[in-house]
């Protein structure tokens, strides 16, 4: 495991032991997605409104802890002020906030309208002929929403090679409409597909790096709650609880002992 991906989880089960919130399974599917496409994007944490930053979209918005981690170890805000999710008075939301949080790019949580916002983010820039990209991070189960297929649709024919979809293939939506074969899908809508280990940082950021000649959708096979066994083996209990006194010496000592 990528150390820095594990310190980042070492925080997500910070915050949700002395929080009570947090989604720790689906947050610790996408760790190393977000911050493999943070590791190719423009930005400056310095200055969150760079005028030539690229843009991250969180379109599963529940998994927001795992941004406000990553982006506290980038630097965007000290990462122990996340320790305050979902208290009152709290910027930090159990959903992002892009008018309260450094580096929020868009506020979400109805699913499958971030990957919307990210299409029309894409095409404002090709229209402006700006350099500028978008990244956004979408979820099996937020798939099943038709709004995400539309804004493929429109994503392709417009030929947004600005836009990278990552589309994480956690199969958390086993026990509802799951989808079959997501990158042939994808592939039959017109995007250009690529399908990699979403737990490997080097192989995401390979496909994050390039553009091709249309919208680019990597189809991460992930494990929810990777890097913690009791997490992987238990994801519908976990799906919206904290680790109490007892189990989190045991979430850690699992965590740590990840190979690198």
């Amino acid at each position: 495991m990528n150390e820095a991906c594990r310190q980042i989880r070492r925080d997500l089960l910070a915050v949700a032991y002395h929080s009570g919130n947090g989604h720790l399974p689906t947050c610790f599917s996408v760790v190393e997605m977000i911050y493999a496409a943070y590791g190719v994007m423009k930005h400056d944490p310095a200055n969150p409104k760079w005028e030539q930053r690229d843009l991250f979209i969180l379109s599963k918005g529940h998994a927001a802890l795992a941004l406000y981690s990553v982006l506290g170890e980038l630097g965007y805000f000290p990462p122990e002020d996340v320790f305050t999710l979902g208290r009152k008075g709290s910027i930090f939301g159990c959903h992002p906030d892009r008018t309260k949080i450094p580096g929020i790019e868009a506020s979400t949580g109805s699913l499958g309208h971030g990957i919307g916002l990210a299409a029309g983010m894409a095409l404002a820039f090709k229209i402006q002929k700006s350099e500028r990209r978008v990244f956004t991070l979408i979820g099996d189960g937020e798939s099943n929403e038709g709004s995400v297929w539309e804004a493929v649709m429109v994503a392709a024919h417009q030929k947004l090679s600005n836009l990278t979809i990552l589309y994480d293939d956690n199969r958390s939506h086993a026990r509802g409409l799951p989808i079959e074969n997501p990158a042939e899908r994808f592939r039959a809508f017109g995007c250009e597909v690529l399908e990699v280990d979403g737990h490997d940082v080097s192989a995401l950021k390979a496909a994050c790096a390039g553009r091709g000649e249309t919208v680019r959708v990597v189809v991460a096979r992930t494990v929810k709650g990777h890097g913690c066994k009791t997490l992987v083996d238990n994801v519908y209990e976990w799906h919206r609880r904290s680790p109490n006194d007892a189990e989190m010496p045991l979430l850690l000592e699992e965590l740590n002992a990840q190979p690198v």
